[in-house]
């Protein structure tokens, strides 16, 4: 059954692991924050540059902007630590999962965390293959050292409704499948999510899932 806590339990050191710069502020943002305001300890493994966005085209060095942009919203969101690891955009199912693997397991060098965060492995939430691989990437480090992923998920609903109007390929879950329903303020992801101006972009599905969101992330026990 799906439950609806008031706050995150108190895990001392969370480690999420995304595929994009952007991704730890478009779709973890309030998860991120609440866990960090809750104590814990936030790191980022960040696997991409994101330099073949079709966003932000006009700047010369679209990997160096979006570093800067990830930095700025880190800070915003109560990171204390950002690894960012330079695999290809778009690429990331081709890439030897090993390297994947160790460059997860990397962003663990003096600590190991008590939960792994990422997006959920199903589609990776939004279709993207890069989701995709990384998902799978904090799941299979996570087995090797035996901890527990909280997947980031959406419900159905909201699934269907982003890929009819914008033709996108969002996987959702039956609300009564997830299990944790996160009351979030979005204050700080809305500001960290503004240190992305190469691709938070007026009219994108970004906005759209916010709102259909409203105040609430879904959440799925992956491993």
């Amino acid at each position: 059954m799906t439950t609806q806590p008031s706050h995150l339990p108190p895990w001392r050191h969370v480690l999420a692991v995304v595929a994009h710069p952007d991704d730890e502020s478009f779709a973890l943002g309030a998860v991120i924050a609440a866990l960090a305001d809750s104590g814990s300890r936030v790191d980022v493994v960040c696997l991409t540059r994101g330099e073949a966005s079709s966003l932000g085209a006009d700047h010369a060095d679209l990997a160096g902007t979006r570093a800067a942009e990830l930095r700025c919203a880190a800070a915003l969101l109560g990171v204390n630590r950002v690894t960012l690891a330079d695999f290809p955009d778009g690429g990331l199912r081709a890439v030897d999962p090993r390297l994947l693997d160790e460059a997860v397991a990397g962003a663990m060098a003096d600590g190991t965390p008590d939960l792994m965060l990422a997006f959920d492995p199903t589609a990776g939430v939004t279709g993207h293959l890069d989701h995709e691989a990384a998902s799978h990437a904090a799941a299979r480090v996570a087995r090797a050292h035996g901890l527990s992923v909280l997947g980031w998920a959406v419900p159905r609903a909201v699934a269907q409704t982003l890929n009819g109007e914008f033709g996108t390929a969002f996987h959702g879950y039956d609300v009564r499948d997830l299990d944790l329903v996160l009351s979030v303020d979005r204050a700080r992801q809305s500001e960290a999510i503004a240190c992305h101006a190469s691709q938070a972009v007026p009219g994108s599905v970004l906005w759209r899932r916010l709102e259909l969101l409203q105040d609430s992330e879904y959440l799925r026990w992956v491993s």
